[in-house]
């Protein structure tokens, strides 16, 4: 069975003594899976189950679970390396898109500078053995290497190029380079909200786990989308699935009024403070690109020379005779010119589409949180009939700590010392009270 990282993840989080309420709502599962993942990972990583008086059951974890898990299977090794080696594959497809644009300017460059010189050399020999000066000038654009053109691809040139001779201070968080930005440029970095529905659920149980356990419809109504016309009437039926993960069941007030009690989730393996959360959730915006202005402008400009270098190529290539005659690069460009065209268009036209989407998708997004803020508006300015319905709420709220000095069971130690122990506990508690009988 796999191992869920989330539920690893949470027990480091929880300092590796946890109850399955604890898990649900620090990485926001559904409470039945939680159990499961538990059982799983406390069977594989040597964990160990404590029992409390009442019944109430913690998870116990050692501190290095991860590299016992490691050192028992070759497959979680194995995870590991591939994700690196992905991570190494990922990059180079990233900065190709770069690359293939230089390589393309340049293969560009050099088919119109070799055209252009046989042209020259062709007419020179009509005119008089190459006299340049009476039959015209032909421009060859030229260019100059040094190595402050290749500080484009560090990733502090912008930075430092402004800094002018001053000393450079290393950033924080190492900015991307050029060729880096290329690829931000043309794709963007990815959906900002791709864990969305992560930090939803954990939001929500962190709301249940910071009032007691019970809740009320519209304590958790900011956090939800897609209520519909329920929204803000008698119907809350947009509840149902946090019920369903939480295990949570509904309870009505003699005023027909309805609170909802997880009683799960009142369970924790150590008493904590509530917990700080966003009074509604925000979804962020879509960023057209991380790059700096400097990147994008250069960007744009590299783009701009490749399209207008490709269609000064095609004039000149014409029906491809002088590709055929001169052989060679020209030849080799004028095979591959539609693709060096089609990638100078798509370098300009994809970043261009995605612009104008994302403009589309920030205006819906824009709409949600605002309609989110809202039911956290009114869930601030609660009027008489909910400010009745927080207070039925908090009659169920409650936390059940499963104390380790109060342990009926724990599969760390054999049952026979464990009974030992607990007659101790007894005869020990006896003495007490007879002691305080006999005073």
């Amino acid at each position: 069975m796999a191992l869920n990282p989330n539920v690893m993840r949470a027990v480091e989080a929880l300092d590796y003594r946890v109850t399955i309420g604890d898990v649900a709502s620090q990485a926001g599962l559904d409470v039945r899976l939680a159990e499961r993942d538990l059982l799983a990972l406390a069977s594989e990583a040597g964990g160990h189950i404590q029992v409390a008086e009442s019944g109430e059951i913690a998870y116990l974890f050692p501190r290095n679970f991860r590299s016992i898990l490691r050192n028992k299977y070759w497959r979680l090794r194995w995870q590991e390396r591939l994700q690196k080696l992905w991570g190494f594959v990922f990059y180079l497809i990233r900065i190709s898109f770069g690359i293939f644009l230089i390589v393309s300017i340049v293969l560009i460059v050099l088919a119109i500078a070799a055209i252009l010189i046989a042209l020259s050399a062709s007419r020179g020999d009509d005119d008089r053995g190459g006299d340049f000066g009476e039959g015209g000038m032909v421009f060859v654009p030229r260019f100059w290497f040094s190595p402050d053109w290749f500080l484009i691809f560090t990733p502090d040139y912008y930075s430092s190029s402004r800094r002018r001779g001053r000393k450079a201070r290393v950033p924080a968080d190492r900015p991307m380079n050029f060729l880096e930005a290329i690829f931000s440029f043309l794709f963007g970095d990815g959906d900002p909200n791709a864990d969305l529905d992560e930090r939803r659920w954990q939001i929500i149980g962190t709301v249940i786990r910071n009032n007691g356990g019970a809740v009320v419809a519209e304590q958790i109504a900011p956090y939800l989308d897609d209520l519909g016309s329920s929204a803000g009437q008698d119907d809350e039926d947009y509840m149902l699935p946090v019920l369903s993960r939480f295990n949570g069941r509904p309870e009505v007030s003699p005023d027909g009024q309805i609170v909802y009690h997880f009683p799960e989730l009142q369970i924790t393996a150590a008493q904590t403070k509530p917990r700080p959360v966003a009074a509604y959730l925000k979804e962020l915006p879509w960023q057209f690109s991380k790059a700096s202005s400097g990147q994008i402008m250069l960007a744009i400009g590299l783009g701009a020379i490749n399209i207008i270098g490709a269609l000064m190529l095609g004039a000149l290539l014409g029906d491809g005779s002088i590709a055929y005659e001169l052989g060679g690069l020209v030849a080799f460009v004028n095979s591959i010119y539609w693709l060096l065209l089609g990638y100078g268009s798509g370098f300009l036209g994809i970043p261009l589409i995605r612009y104008f989407w994302l403009k589309g998708r920030n205006r819906k997004i824009e709409s949600r949180n605002q309609q989110r803020q809202s039911r956290a508006v009114r869930l601030n300015r609660a009027d008489a009939a909910l400010q009745q319905k927080l207070s039925f709420a908090r009659q169920f709220a409650a936390e059940t700590v499963v104390d380790e000095n109060d342990l009926a069971y724990t599969t760390e130690s054999d049952l026979t010392e464990q009974e030992y122990r607990q007659s101790d506990k007894i005869d020990a508690e006896w003495q007490r009270r007879l002691e305080q009988s006999g005073s």
